[in-house]
């Protein structure tokens, strides 16, 4: 038996056929020197379903009768029957159906609601500026109380006295 580099415990035994455990049904190449790479990658990424996909892949698996059509479904997809009954939940919910809706951009809004978002925008503007001249004012006076400068009396000649 010609090998590239021997195995610890190997001894006499007979070699597994694909040289390291996997999955059933699923294919390893082994390279010649009987090494199998294992490393994980550093950073793994969960998966993430679209609600269209989700949605597609609960009508095949409801349009399925024949025995153990939907498992082969769900091999095929490299899905879990898990995904299946919290799919089928969040449809019975509703939450699927406002999911489908693509991401980005608004709708176009009507022309009465840009306006009310822009009135709405103004009036927290003046606010602000409200109560900024509302503090003035209220350092204004107390600086005439300071310096003793009378700020209520009326200017001669201003008309405004009655006849």
């Amino acid at each position: 038996m010609e090998t590239g580099m021997s195995v610890p415990g190997a001894g006499s035994a007979p070699e597994r056929s694909g040289g390291a455990i996997s999955a059933p049904g699923a294919a390893v190449a082994v390279p010649r020197s009987g090494r199998v790479d294992t490393e994980v990658p550093s950073n793994p990424r969960r998966r993430q379903f679209s609600a269209g996909y989700k949605l597609e892949i609960l009508e095949q698996a409801d349009r399925c009768r024949d025995a153990g059509a939907i498992g082969a479904l769900l091999r095929r997809e490299g899905l879990y029957s898990s995904h299946l009954s919290s799919w089928r939940a969040a449809r019975r919910e509703g939450s699927l159906a406002h999911l489908s809706r693509k991401r980005g951009s608004q709708p176009t809004r009507s022309p009465e609601s840009r306006e009310v978002d822009r009135l709405r925008r103004e009036i927290v503007r003046l606010r602000r500026e409200l109560e900024k001249a509302r503090k003035v004012i209220e350092v204004q006076k107390k600086l005439s109380e300071i310096l003793e400068v009378d700020l209520e009396t009326p200017e001669k000649g201003s008309g405004g006295g009655t006849d």
